[in-house]
């Protein structure tokens, strides 16, 4: 007559303890895949930020290739890459100033060379990048920054003067 009794069993223990670990399980099953979303979405805010680095690094490339004789080749502000101030129309080297996507600011911290002219741009974040090899052409010196603000996206110099480049 045990099936109507209102006492306890001892099976219904068990059950209860099943029940926890199970709830365990899928508790820590559900922190390690937030924990691997997260690593994801960070790796896609790496690659935008490259990408947006490399089309800074661009338009800086393209304001310096536009530029007419005498004229400094880096511009004074990064707003000067939007309209290109040293022509009548307007001549833009880069579409919009972009965020940065590790801080979602529209700052950059900004490389000056000693004239006080943009030669080059980098993230404001101190974060320290996941990314740590494979890096594109150009951006070796990547492997080797401690944090986002260490990745520079500034022109190589050239190696012949401006006048004796082949055309």
């Amino acid at each position: 007559m045990r099936s109507g009794s209102s006492t306890p069993t001892r099976q219904s223990g068990f059950t209860y303890i099943g029940l926890l670990i199970m709830v365990a399980l899928i508790a820590a099953g559900a922190t390690a895949s937030l924990g691997a979303g997260a690593n994801l979405q960070r790796r896609d805010v790496e690659a935008e930020l490259l990408a947006i680095g490399l089309e800074f690094r661009a338009a800086l490339q393209s304001y310096a290739d536009a530029t007419p004789v005498g004229q400094p080749t880096e511009p004074k502000e990064l707003t000067e890459l939007l309209r290109d101030p040293r022509y009548p129309g307007v001549r833009r080297h880069l579409r919009r100033v972009y965020p940065d996507p590790m801080t979602g600011q529209l700052d950059w911290g900004v490389m000056r060379d000693p004239a006080g002219r943009v030669v080059g741009i980098h993230s404001l974040s101190a974060a320290a990048p996941i990314r740590q090899a494979n890096f594109p052409p150009g951006m070796e010196n990547f492997e080797k920054a401690q944090g986002y603000s260490g990745w520079v996206f500034a022109l190589a110099p050239t190696p012949l003067p401006r006048g004796r480049q082949a055309r």
